[in-house]
C-alpha cells in the first residue's frame, strides 16, 4: 500500500477522469480516476485547474466514495 506522500508523486497525465454528480450536473460534481493499483485521484469538476486530491482505495472507502458509482471497477 502506498502512503499519502507517494500518491502525489504519481503522474496524472494519462489518467481518465469520470464525473459523478450528487444532484443536477451543474452542482456537486466530482471526478475520479484510478492512478495506480491502490491509488485514486479525486477532482472538483467546477475547478478543473485545481490539483486533484489523492487517496488509497482504503481511504476512498472510509470516505464513503464508491468507484462503482463512477462506473469504475475496483
Amino acid at each position: 500500500m502506498q502512503n499519502g506522500t507517494d500518491l502525489y508523486a504519481l503522474d496524472l497525465s494519462g489518467a481518465a477522469f469520470t464525473k459523478a454528480c450528487g444532484g443536477p450536473c451543474t452542482e456537486g460534481c466530482v471526478t475520479l480516476a484510478r492512478i495506480g493499483e491502490d491509488a485514486w485521484a479525486l477532482g472538483d469538476s467546477k475547478r478543473p485547474d485545481a490539483q486533484p486530491l489523492r487517496f488509497t482505495t482504503e481511504e476512498l472507502d472510509a470516505a464513503g466514495i464508491d468507484p462503482a458509482r463512477f462506473g469504475i471497477g475496483v
